[in-house]
C-alpha cells in the first residue's frame, strides 16, 4: 500500500485533518432562508405595507414598491410572530388587497408605533389582511390579479378571523377590490 510507505508528518496530518473538516463543511446544508417574502403576480406594479406585534407593541411599516411579476423582501430575518398583516395597492390599474385589521398607515416611507388614532397622529387609517405564517420562520406571499383564482399555499387570503390578541377589526375592504381614497 502506498499510504504505509509514507511518512506521516505532523504537518501532512494537519493538511489531511484540515482537508477533511472542509469537505465536511461541503457536505453540510446551507443555513436556510429565514424571511418574510412578498410576490407580485400582477401585472402592475404594487406598495406594499406591513404589520406586526413586536416586544413593545404593534408597528406598521411602509412602502415596498414591488415590480410586475418580482418579489419584496419584508423582513429579512426568523419570523419571530405567527400572525403578520399586509395591505397593497396597485399604482397603475387602482384597487387594493385589503382587510378588516386596522392599522396606520402614511402617504411617505413610514415606521408608525402603535395602532390607535390613526387620524388623530396625522396618518391614515387602512385595513390589513392577515397573513397566517403557521410559525414557520419563512414565508411566501403572493398577490395575484383579482381575475386569478385564490393565492394557493403557502399564501395568505384575507377573511381568516384575526387572532385573539390582533388589532380591533375596522371597516373590511375586500382583497382585492377598488382602492379607497
Amino acid at each position: 500500500m502506498i499510504l504505509q510507505q509514507l511518512p506521516i508528518t505532523p504537518r501532512l496530518a494537519r493538511a489531511i485533518a484540515l482537508a477533511g473538516v472542509f469537505c465536511l463543511g461541503l457536505a453540510l446544508p446551507a443555513p436556510a432562508n429565514a424571511e418574510l417574502k412578498l410576490c407580485n403576480s400582477t401585472a402592475s406594479r404594487i406598495g406594499v405595507a406591513i404589520g406586526y406585534k413586536d416586544k413593545d407593541g404593534w408597528v406598521s411599516e411602509g412602502w415596498w414598491n414591488v415590480d410586475s411579476q418580482s418579489c419584496a423582501l419584508l423582513i429579512q430575518d426568523k419570523l419571530r410572530a405567527r400572525f403578520y398583516y399586509v395591505y397593497a395597492f396597485d399604482y397603475d390599474k387602482g384597487g387594493e388587497w385589503g382587510g378588516a385589521i386596522a392599522m396606520c398607515t402614511n402617504d411617505v416611507e413610514f415606521t408608525i408605533k402603535g395602532i390607535d388614532n390613526c387620524d388623530g397622529r396625522g396618518f391614515k387609517k387602512s385595513g390589513f389582511f392577515e397573513v397566517d405564517t403557521q410559525e414557520q420562520t419563512d414565508w411566501t406571499v403572493k398577490l395575484t390579479d383579482q381575475s386569478e383564482t385564490a393565492p394557493a399555499a403557502p399564501t395568505a387570503a384575507s377573511g381568516a378571523p384575526p387572532a385573539a390578541d390582533a388589532p380591533a377589526q375596522a371597516a373590511a375592504a375586500s382583497a382585492p377590490g377598488p382602492r379607497r381614497r
